[in-house]
């Protein structure tokens, strides 16, 4: 049976036969992932401190440690790392410390871009901000030229992401209406990260401290900030509007199955392949290579290679007509409706 016979809703029948975690299987990925990071945060710290400054290079591998550590904290989030709630909740809190993200807060915007992805009368919360081109020809000058800003990869993939984790993410703006949760988390996160930090910094000094720590955080957060973009900004990428969004649909054909190589696989925790943890959020990320699989049919859906990817920083319009993703060339081309 192919996926076009399987009608979308069914595969979330299919999919819960996966769901259910392998506690000693989810240990051994969080220490094959902590251990690493903080042995390879230490030898760039030794090797400049000795004046090897070459060693400087470790910082690479250690950002993309750090990028699955957020990855386990993003299963956490969905409750499929241990599959119980409490020990999920306070591993992710814990991880948040590292990866400077206060987890209540980062999981209700997540569970709200979950259950919105695609649907576009449900755009602002844990997404990145898509006009229609008819929203678009609509604006002030002003209004394109921030938006063009906003887009642009400099600031998408540098400016962004510095800011998302070293300040914005310090308050939850965001969510005033959801209960006092969100900010407790924030603040004790803000204060675990501070203690951490100062005594880092008392240990080895400030310089060494910043010269080691900041680009780890940096490289990692541009590499998450491009995964999440490239998920769900791609051509054939879906939107829709209710009745005719669905969530299941939205999930299959919304988000991408980014086929990366084995290594940037397993870094990134296999979050490329998407659509299939968008269907199904409780699938532990070391389960998902196993659907795809056992129903190799799913493949191809949504799928892009890296270089595939790369084409996708251009396209930053939803054409409403042709129902796909558009650069602003395309869109200069096509009538106002």
């Amino acid at each position: 049976m192919n996926h076009h016979e399987v009608p979308d809703k069914a595969w979330l029948k299919i999919l819960a036969a996966y769901r259910k975690p392998d506690v000693g299987r989810s240990a051994v990925e969080l220490a094959l992932t902590l251990i690493p990071l903080i042995g390879l945060w230490f030898l760039t710290w030794a090797a400049i401190e000795h004046g090897h400054w070459y060693g400087i290079i470790l910082v690479i591998p250690a950002a993309g440690f750090l990028l699955r550590l957020f990855m386990l904290q993003h299963d956490c989030g969905h409750g499929s790392l241990f599959g119980v709630r409490r020990a999920d909740d306070w591993t992710g809190r814990a991880i948040g410390v590292i990866t400077l993200t206060p987890y209540d807060y980062w999981r209700r915007a997540h569970a709200m871009h979950h259950a919105s992805a695609g649907n576009l009368d449900e755009r602002g919360i844990g997404d990145i901000t898509t006009l229609t081109v008819a929203e678009y020809k609509r604006m002030s000058w002003k209004g394109r030229l921030g938006y063009r800003l906003y887009r642009h990869p400099l600031v998408m993939f540098g400016i962004g992401p510095a800011w998302l984790f070293l300040f914005k993410q310090r308050l939850p703006l965001g969510l005033m209406r959801s209960g006092a949760l969100p900010w407790i988390s924030t603040m004790a996160t803000n204060a675990a990260i501070t203690a951490f930090v100062a005594l880092l910094i008392w240990a080895i000094g400030l310089g060494p401290f910043l010269i080691v720590h900041l680009p780890i955080v940096l490289l990692a957060a541009s590499a998450g900030v491009w995964l999440f973009y490239v998920q769900h900004q791609f051509e054939e990428t879906h939107w829709s509007r209710p009745p005719q969004w669905t969530f299941a649909h939205a999930a299959l054909h919304g988000a991408s199955h980014y086929d990366l190589p084995q290594p940037l696989r397993w870094i990134s925790g296999n979050i490329g392949m998407h659509h299939v943890h968008h269907l199904s959020s409780r699938v532990p990320f070391y389960r998902l290579p196993d659907i795809l699989q056992d129903h190799p049919e799913l493949a191809s859906l949504g799928r892009m290679t890296l270089m595939d990817s790369l084409k996708s920083v251009k396209l930053i319009l939803w054409d409403e007509h042709s129902q796909r993703l558009v650069s602003l060339r395309e869109a200069r081309g096509l009538s106002a409706p």
